[in-house]
């Protein structure tokens, strides 16, 4: 198997190991945007596009920063190589004819989105089927400085706009995730900040609120709690079911219903098998780049 990185920083690393740690007998090549590019165990570095005629590649990753997602996408469509995408899959709506090329060229898209392949979250799915559900609160906030250890936050993308950072679509796990277990909301409202003390230019805070037909989903987002904090609450008929999703654990009026020792980390192992084992040979439509469109535009047509 080969496999073709764009952008190989520390997510792209992350989808690398989780590769290695199931199959055997796999070549990654990185196509590198500088000739000084550091050289990677493992990892052959070419340094121009026209070098890709020589490989057939199984998938590429791009996990470059989100505002070079489309330029990438656009530089490898000729090759007809199965994308896999990390989150979020743009940070505009402004595509031209993107979707549209993809589709005639009939080219295999996946947009990561890991936590759905979280244990508590694939439970809760099954669970809530039947319930009365009466409201729901989701919330992630943790300290931006944390999340890269050695490396100024300020300069990494989450924390600027211009290059496609802020809490509203970084976090769009949770605007992911609710929109896949409860369906697209009817109507959307917003309000996005930045002036905390973290003082970067990207949003550093999101609340959405998303209305149903019978209830409304609240949606905390912030890069600033140092105790960082991910759950989600959903007020039934008859009792409230917390998540805990640092934790993997599902509570229902009080008492555990779910229980996993794995963890966050432990779900990226799970999406790249899915994708290879899954995607790839049915050319199964499973969050493609269309349908992760759909759900940015939640997170940013009130930009």
């Amino acid at each position: 198997m080969k496999v073709l990185i764009i952008g190989l920083g520390s997510i792209a690393k992350k989808h690398i190991r989780a590769i290695r740690n199931q199959y055997i007998d796999v070549a990654f090549y990185a196509l590198r945007s500088s000739k000084n590019a550091t050289a990677e165990e493992g990892i052959i570095n070419l340094f121009d596009v026209s070098e890709l005629q020589a490989f057939k590649f199984d998938f590429v990753i791009i996990s470059n920063p989100t505002s070079l997602h489309h330029k990438a996408i656009e530089t490898l469509m000729p090759y007809n190589i199965p994308l896999f995408i990390e989150k979020p899959i743009f940070d505009t709506l402004e595509v031209g004819n993107l979707f549209a090329e993809l589709e005639q060229k009939e080219i295999i898209t996946y947009v990561a989105c890991n936590l759905r392949f979280l244990g508590c979250i694939s439970f809760l799915r099954g669970f809530l089927k039947g319930k009365i559900i009466n409201e729901i609160n989701a919330y992630c906030g943790s300290y931006l400085p944390d999340w890269r250890q050695g490396k100024d936050f300020r300069k990494i993308y989450s924390a600027n706009k211009e290059m496609g950072g802020g809490v509203h679509i970084d976090l769009i796990h949770e605007i992911d995730y609710i929109s896949w277990l409860f369906g697209q909301p009817t109507e959307v409202k917003v309000v996005k900040r930045s002036k905390s003390s973290l003082d970067i230019s990207a949003i550093d805070y999101a609340n959405f609120l998303f209305l149903y037909p019978n209830y409304c989903a609240n949606i905390v987002l912030n890069y600033y709690r140092r105790d960082a904090k991910r759950t989600l609450e959903v007020l039934l008929d008859d009792g409230t079911v917390y998540v805990d999703l640092l934790q993997n654990e599902v509570k229902f009026r009080e008492e555990i219903i779910y229980k996993s020792e794995k963890r966050i980390i432990d779900t990226y192992e799970n999406q790249i098998k899915f994708f290879i084992d899954q995607v790839l040979p049915h050319k199964l439509k499973f969050n493609t780049a269309n349908e992760a469109f759909q759900i940015l535009k939640l997170c940013i047509t009130s930009d």
